[in-house]
C-alpha cells in the first residue's frame, strides 16, 4: 500500500471553469474589490487574502488569471511550504530574478504556503519575527504588489507577532469555503482509509493542517460559533487531540481535548463526554501520568454505566486495565480486562474480544505464565483470522513470538515476529514495524548473532526517532548497550545505557528503570570497578522490591553475589546467590537458574570445595544441555574439567 497517498482536490474532477464561476458567485461582492485592489496597486503593496482551503486558493488564482479585468497583469504564484522558513524576503529576492516579465504588464506576487512556517501555536515564529524586522526593506527590494493568501488562524497569528507588517496592508479580502470543499474536508477526516496511528508523520501532518482549517470554518477568529457550528467545533477539537496524541504531543493534544470536553458538557452530549474524558485519560497515560488517566477513565466509565451504554464501558475498562497492566498491579488489569470480556460477550461481540484475549495473554506474561499467555493469544488470533483481520494479526503474531523467546523457543520466536514484521509492511504502518525490528535484535543477541542484533536495534531507533517517541528510545538504547556489551564495548555500552535512564527518568519510568541500573551495573563490573557496580545493584533491587517485583530481584541478587566473589566476601557472595537461586525455583525459570548453579560452582572451586564445585557446575551443565544452549554449556564443561580430581 503506497503511505504516501494525498487527499484528492475535490474541483479536479470537475469543469474548472464551472468551479470558478460557482466559487466568484459565492464571493461576488469580495472578489470584486479584490479586482480593484490589484488594479490601482504599484510597487510594493500588500494584500491580504483570507482562505482556508489550498484547493479554494487554486480557484482564486485562477479566476485572477483568467478575468478579463486582469489582460494587463502578470500574476506568479511563489510557493513557501517549507515549516522552517524563517527568512522570506531573501526567499522572494533570490526568485525574481527567474522571473520572465512579459512586456507591458504589471507583476503581481502571490504567496501562497506560509502558514507552514507560521504554525498554530507557540511563540513568535521566527518568520514573522524576521517579517517585522526587514518590514522597510521590502519597499526597495521588492518594488511589486503581494498577494498573502493564509488561512484564518494564519492571518491572526501575523497580525499578532508581525504587527508593524501588517499596519502596511492596504486590503483584507476573506473569501467564503464553498459547500463542496467544507464537505470534501469532512469527509477526508471522517473516513480515512487507515487509522490515524498508521500514517506516515507528513500525513498525520496534512491531516492536521486539514483539520485546523475545518476548525477555522466553524469558529473563524473573533466570531463566537452556537449550535450545530459549536457541536462540529467539539468533534474537530476532540479529532485534532486525537491527531496530536498519535505524534506523541500529550500536552498539544489536551489544549483541544479540554476544549472538547468544556463544549460536549455544555450540549450534555454524554456519549460523546465520555468519549472525550477517555481520550484525556490516554493523553496523561502517555506521559504516565497514571492517577490523572484513572480518574478520567472512572469518570467515562461511570457516566457509561449511567447511561447503560455497553461500548462506552467496554472502551473504559479496556483502558483502566491498560493503565493497571502499565503500573504492573496485574490483579486489578485482570479484573478490568475479564469485566470487559463478560460485557463483550453478553452483546455477542466477539470481534471485540481479540483485543482483550491479547490484553489477558500480556497479563500471564508478564506473570511468567507462558502457557497460558499463548492460549489467551490464540485465542485472540484465531477470532482475528475468523474476521479477516490481517492487520491486527500483526500484534498478535508479535507477542507469540514473545512467549517463544522467553521459551527460548528462538526459531519460533522469529518466525513469528517475521509474519508480524510482514503485515506491517504490508499495511504500510512503519511505527509497528519498530517494536518488531526491536525485538528481532533480542532473538539474535540471544543466538549471539550481535551484529544481527544491532542492526535490527539500529532500525527500530531510527523508526522512533523519526516518529519523535522518545519513550521507546529507551528500551532500544538499553539493548544497544547490551550488545556493546556482548562486544566488550564498554564505553560505548555505558552511553547507550545511561541515554537509556535518562530517558526513564525523564518520563518517571522508576520502574524500568531498574533494569538499567542492574546493567550499568554490570559495565561497572566488567570494568572491575566494584563499589559503582554495587551501588548500581543496589538501586536496582531498592527499585525492584518498592515495585514488588520478586522475579526481576534474582538477578540483581545474582549479581551482587558476583561483585561479593570478585571481592572475595565470599560468605556474602553465597547469601546473594542463594536468595538468586530461591526465587528462580519459585517462579519455575529453570533456565536461568544454570547460571546461578554455575557461579555457585565457581565460588566453591575458589573456596577449594571442589566437591561442591563439581555438583553445582554438574547441575549448570545439564540444565544448558537440556536448554540447547551450546556456548554456555561448553564453557561450565570447561570449568568441570579444570576441577582436581
Amino acid at each position: 500500500m503506497n503511505s504516501s497517498r494525498k487527499p484528492s482536490n475535490p474541483h479536479s474532477q470537475r469543469n474548472l471553469s464551472s468551479e470558478i464561476g460557482a466559487f466568484i458567485a459565492l464571493n461576488q461582492e469580495i472578489f470584486a474589490q479584490l479586482l480593484t485592489f490589484v488594479d490601482f496597486a504599484e510597487k510594493f503593496t500588500i494584500g491580504f487574502v483570507e482562505i482556508n482551503f489550498p484547493p479554494d486558493a487554486e480557484i482564486l488564482v485562477e479566476a485572477l488569471k483568467t478575468n478579463p479585468d486582469c489582460r494587463d497583469i502578470q500574476f506568479v504564484s511563489l510557493s513557501f511550504s517549507d515549516a522552517n522558513l524563517r527568512f522570506l524576503r531573501d526567499e522572494i529576492v533570490n526568485k525574481l530574478p527567474t522571473i520572465e516579465i512579459e512586456p507591458n504588464k504589471k507583476l503581481v506576487l502571490i504567496v501562497q504556503g506560509l502558514e507552514k512556517s507560521i504554525g498554530v501555536y507557540g511563540e513568535y515564529p521566527p518568520v514573522l519575527q524576521d517579517l517585522n524586522f526587514v518590514r522597510d526593506a521590502y519597499k526597495r527590494t521588492v518594488p511589486h504588489p503581494i498577494l498573502f493568501i493564509l488561512p484564518d488562524y494564519a492571518l491572526t497569528r501575523l497580525a499578532k507577532f508581525a504587527p508593524d507588517f501588517w499596519a502596511w496592508q492596504s486590503g483584507m479580502f476573506r473569501f467564503q469555503t464553498p459547500q463542496v470543499t467544507k464537505d470534501h474536508a469532512i469527509n477526508e477526516t471522517q473516513n480515512t482509509e487507515r487509522i490515524i496511528d498508521r500514517l506516515e508523520p507528513p500525513e498525520k501532518q496534512e491531516r492536521i493542517d486539514l483539520l485546523q482549517r475545518l476548525l477555522m470554518e466553524y469558529n473563524p477568529t473573533g466570531h463566537q460559533a452556537t449550535g450545530e457550528n459549536l457541536r462540529n467545533c467539539s468533534n474537530i477539537l476532540h479529532q485534532l487531540g486525537v491527531a496530536y496524541l498519535s505524534k506523541n504531543e500529550p500536552i498539544k493534544a489536551r489544549e483541544y481535548l479540554e476544549e472538547a470536553e468544556k463544549i460536549a458538557n455544555e450540549f450534555q452530549d454524554s456519549t460523546f463526554y465520555a468519549e472525550v474524558l477517555n481520550t484525556l485519560g490516554d493523553s496523561y497515560g502517555q506521559q504516565r501520568q497514571f492517577d490523572t488517566a484513572i480518574a478520567y477513565y472512572q469518570k467515562s466509565l461511570s457516566i457509561s454505566q449511567q447511561l447503560q451504554n455497553s461500548r462506552g464501558e467496554i472502551a473504559a475498562l479496556y483502558k483502566l486495565g491498560n493503565v493497571y497492566l502499565d503500573l504492573r498491579q496485574f490483579t486489578q488489569a485482570t479484573t478490568f480486562y475479564q469485566q470487559c470480556l463478560e460485557i463483550e460477550q453478553q452483546i455477542g461481540d466477539r470481534y471485540s474480544q481479540a483485543s482483550t484475549y491479547h490484553q489477558l495473554g500480556m497479563v500471564a506474561q508478564y506473570l511468567r505464565e507462558f502457557e497460558e499467555a499463548r492460549r489467551n493469544y490464540q485465542q485472540a488470533l484465531a477470532i482475528k483470522i475468523e474476521f479477516g483481520d490481517r492487520y491486527s494479526s500483526a500484534s498478535t503474531y508479535h507477542q507469540l513470538g514473545r512467549v517463544a523467546q522467553e521459551l527460548r523457543e528462538f526459531e519460533e520466536a522469529r518466525r513469528n515476529y517475521q509474519k508480524a514484521l510482514a503485515i506491517y509492511i504490508e499495511f504500510g504502518d512503519r511505527y509497528s514495524s519498530a517494536s518488531t525490528y526491536h525485538q528481532l535484535g533480542y532473538v539474535a543477541q540471544d543466538l549471539r548473532e550481535f551484529e544481527e542484533a544491532r542492526r535490527n536495534y539500529q532500525q527500530a531507533l531510527a523508526i522512533y526517532i523519526e516518529f519523535g517517541d522518545r519513550y521507546s528510545q529507551a528500551g532500544t538504547y538499553h539493548e544497544l548497550g547490551r550488545v556493546a556489551q556482548k562486544l566488550r564495548e564498554f564505553e560505548e555500552a555505558r552511553r547507550n545505557y545511561q541515554q537509556a535512564l535518562a530517558i526513564k527518568i525523564e518520563f518517571g519510568d522508576r520502574y524500568s528503570s531498574a533494569t538499567t541500573y542492574h546493567q550499568l551495573g554490570r559495565v561497572a563490573q566488567d570494568l572491575r570497578e566494584f563499589e559503582e557496580a554495587r551501588r548500581n545493584y543496589q538501586q536496582a533491587l531498592a527499585i525492584d522490591i518498592e515495585f514488588g517485583d520478586c522475579y526481576s530481584s534474582a538477578g540483581t541478587y545474582h549479581n551482587l553475589g558476583a561483585v561479593a566473589q570478585d571481592l572475595r566476601e565470599f560468605e556474602q557472595a553465597r547469601r546473594n546467590y542463594q536468595q538468586a537461586l530461591g526465587i528462580k525455583i519459585e517462579f519455575g525459570d529453570r533456565y536461568s537458574q544454570a547460571r546461578t548453579y554455575h557461579s555457585l560452582g565457581t565460588l566453591a572451586e575458589a573456596e577449594e570445595n571442589y566437591a561442591e564445585a563439581r555438583v553445582h557446575l554438574q547441575i549448570a551443565l545439564e540444565i544448558y544441555v537440556e536448554y540447547k544452549d551450546e556456548y554456555s554449556g561448553a564453557i561450565a564443561r570447561e570449568a568441570l574439567e579444570r576441577l582436581p580430581e
